[in-house]
């Protein structure tokens, strides 16, 4: 393995033209060699090669790069080993994925195994999760779970984030892009003190803008959806009247208009998954529902963090407060039905007949486009309110001890109204989940000698649930459910140092993710004739080992990581999603397994030619010979799975939904010196993602496979870094990549950005 991810490396150093997207910073034309890189994935400031856990990182520059071309936080996706990121509802709820390990779930209520951490807060609900990012210091990736320090619903790992701080030095840094459709994305980040040494201010801001860009091809509106508009800003003030305390406060917030995401029916060819040759035009959909598929957020939070430092021992208080709201509406079949076999159905596309008798306005034979669309299906749903309150009480020695440790108790409440309207049934469904948690943890570092340092860690965790019809549609009748469940996590790692550039370790750690609850299936429960519209899941437990290096050669020129790793998922939760009537209901699979992979590199090749990359395998498998989902309502898919007597797949062995199998990227740049004080820059980025399936069941449709991006960025910027331009480029192939499905209706799709070309600037005091 390790001689295999050596070559992959050195191949990309030689050609540029094949290298993609980078994973870690590093000073591009410094000449002393790579950057240390610092982490915080154990609640202390540590070398990221000196940590006994598989993390890797993104830096706040490379991050906003990627955004030049109006991305949010699912850029992310396939550009560090192992994580990916998708969503089929637009902006404003993102789904995350590390090792295979996610939930495809759609609901805005869902939980995830993958935790979000911004400044050191979770942001738990899916619209939380969507906070835009700006001022971004550093991006995190912890792979494998988190439960002793960060504790439940980590079983896959944390995302997490940490935004440029106050200083104590006036500090100013701004960007702004301008490219294709009018896409705008202007961030800044001004700081500095307003009494010296003791008080100290941040302001930061974002707006992102694009204009309407997709047509209607059904009401002939001409670029009605595609764009939006973000606005978002946050305020730090950092107190220090002596060595011994700080006291940080942040308060942020954003307003979010734009459009949901955009489903196409029919786009996937029957039979192989492809995109229909000329049956789709990324510019263009047919919607007779949706009311163009409009998406609103918005929301604020603050938080107060605290460090008292005793003498030896550091008291830490983290509290937290998030509230949120949003609101989607979508033409969920992604096509046309209108009443009348004289239908005109525009040239090129291909056309259905069928009775519709959803929504309930009697049998009136009609015409569908694009191809067969049995019913119509339109859907709202919205977050009237999601209150988010957590408080983390932390004490620990203060490092750099043979013996260090930490213990603390943390507290999570959060209650969240959803509301959703069901195809056909204006009545709307309003649900309340309640959520707390509380849990004490500790851990424990110990230097055997000055090679070998063993680190131990638990948690135990209660976790409570309660779920609470608040408006019902008629006659379906729902009783209030509560559910929970208390577990113990923990972890032990031990890492030795071999030589002063050479690291192993090896981590053995238990996870867990608390009891669930779907109710989503009460806004369709006269449609589906579901008995029992709501389902709940039991705790899922992880039991995870990995192994690796941690290494830096060349002169601290190079530096190279990797991790083999196998987990064991007990109860995995899962969502079963689809069959005619597109239910959503959470089970229990008796277990999953997932084993892998995935190698971080870097490369400071010459004084003027930097590159880096990162590759991931993960192997996962469903291991339940009884479970059981309904296929494609439609009819129309292909389903590889063996069917039970019910005419149901049974999808054990089938790999975990949305796991991509594997993923590529890198990153390089050349620079070449202009003058005293500047230079020249060229530098690519290639993503790509292997095969993916969508679904529980697997059919030959519903996934993707060889999933490609790539970006380029050409400019010039002072040697000094206080100034830079340059002409970008992000998916500068225009590759059509589909990135998810719905299966209940037709053969639905929907896919990625397209190319956009501009110019962005930055320039920093």
């Amino acid at each position: 393995m390790k001689t295999t991810s050596f070559a992959t490396r050195t191949a990309l150093a030689a050609s540029a033209s094949v290298i993609a997207l980078t994973t870690a910073p590093a000073a591009l034309a410094q000449t002393t060699g790579l950057d240390v890189i610092i982490v915080t994935a154990q609640k202390r400031e540590e070398n990221q090669q000196e940590v006994p856990i598989s993390v890797e990182t993104l830096s706040g520059e490379r991050f906003g790069d990627i955004q030049a071309a109006g991305e949010d936080i699912l850029a992310l996706a396939a550009r560090i080993p192992s994580l990916y990121a998708e969503s089929s509802n637009g902006r404003l709820a993102p789904r995350f994925y590390i090792r295979g390990l996610g939930n495809v779930d759609f609901d805005v209520a869902a939980s995830q195994p993958v935790s979000i951490i911004m400044d050191d807060v979770v942001q738990e609900n899916v619209v939380l999760k969507s906070a835009p990012l700006f001022d971004v210091a550093q991006v995190e990736v912890l792979r494998g779970p988190q439960g002793t320090l960060f504790g439940r619903n980590t079983p896959a790992g944390i995302v997490k984030f940490e935004t440029r701080k106050p200083t104590d030095e006036f500090d100013a840094i701004g960007q702004v892009a301008y490219g294709t459709y009018n896409t705008v994305t202007a961030q800044a980040g001004v700081g500095g003190p307003l009494i010296q040494d003791v008080l100290s201010l941040r302001i930061s801001g974002l707006y992102q803008h694009r204009d309407d860009w997709v047509d209607n091809g059904f009401t002939n509106e001409d670029d009605v959806m595609g764009g939006y508009d973000e606005l978002a800003g946050r305020i730090q003030l950092l107190f220090t009247p002596n060595d011994s305390l700080s006291v940080l406060l942040n308060v942020h917030g954003r307003d979010y208009e734009g459009t949901s995401a955009l489903f196409r029916a029919n786009i996937l060819e029957q039979g192989t998954g492809d995109l229909v040759p000329g049956a789709f035009d990324r510019d263009t959909v047919f919607y007779d529902g949706g009311q163009n598929n409009p998406q609103e957020g918005e929301g604020w939070g603050g938080s107060a963090k605290v460090d008292w430092d005793f003498g030896g021992v550091t008291l830490t208080s983290i509290t937290g407060f998030e509230t949120a709201s949003s609101f989607s509406l979508g033409d969920i079949d992604g096509g046309v039905i209108t009443p009348g076999i004289a239908a005109s159905v525009p040239p090129g596309l291909t056309s259905g007949l069928t009775d519709t008798s959803f929504p309930p306005n009697g049998m009136v034979d009609s015409t569908t486009f694009p191809g067969f669309i049995p019913f119509a299906a339109e859907t709202q749903d919205s977050i009237d309110d999601v209150d988010q309150f957590t408080q983390e009480i932390r004490l620990a020695s203060n490092g750099d001890n043979q013996f260090d440790w930490q213990v603390g108790f943390y507290y999570f409440d959060s209650d969240v109204l959803v509301s959703t309207v069901g195809p056909g049934f204006p009545p709307m469904t309003t649900l309340r989940h309640r959520n707390d948690s509380w849990a004490i943890f500790g851990q424990a570092s110990y230097d055997v000698s000055d090679r070998l340092n063993i680190t131990a860690g638990a948690r135990y965790t209660e976790d409570n649930r309660d779920f609470d019809p608040v408006l019902l549609p008629p006659f379906v009748t729902v009783n209030p459910t509560s559910v929970s469940d208390n577990d113990f996590s923990w972890d032990v790692s031990t890492l030795y140092n071999v030589n002063d550039g050479f690291n192993i370790y090896g981590r053995v750690a238990r996870g867990f993710r608390g009891p669930t609850i779907q109710g989503r299936d009460v806004a369709f429960a006269a449609f589906s004739g579901a008995v029992d519209p709501q389902t709940v899941a039991t705790s899922e437990t992880i039991l995870s080992f990995e192994g690796g290096f941690k290494s830096e050669f060349m002169e601290n020129r190079a530096r190279l990581n990797a991790t083999a790793f196998y987990y064991r998922v007990n109860d995995q939760q899962f969502s079963i999603i689809g069959g005619a009537s597109n239910t959503n209901q959470v089970v229990n699979a008796d277990k999953g397994v997932g084993w892998g992979f995935e190698a971080d590199a870097e490369f400071l090749l010459a004084d003027n030619f930097f590159v880096s990359g990162g590759f991931s395998y993960n192997n996962t498998e469903i291991k339940d010979s009884t479970l059981a989902t309904a296929p494609c309502g439609s009819g129309a898919c292909t389903v590889l799975d063996p069917l039970n007597g019910l005419g149901q797949a049974l999808v054990g062995g089938n790999p975990f939904p949305n796991a991509p199998e594997l993923t590529f990227n890198a990153f390089a740049e050349y620079t070449y010196p202009v003058g005293d004080d500047g230079e020249l820059f060229v530098n690519t980025d290639w993503a790509i993602q292997g095969k993916t399936n969508f679904l529980l069941y697997e059919t030959a449709e519903f996934q993707s496979n060889g999933n490609t991006e790539g970006g380029l960025r050409i400019g010039y910027r002072h040697s000094d870094g206080r100034f830079e331009g340059a002409f970008f480029a992000r998916n500068i192939l225009d590759a059509e990549n589909v990135k998810g499905g719905i299966d209940f209706n037709n053969l639905t799709g929907f896919v990625n950005e397209p190319r956009i070309v501009g110019f962005q600037l930055k320039i920093r005091s």
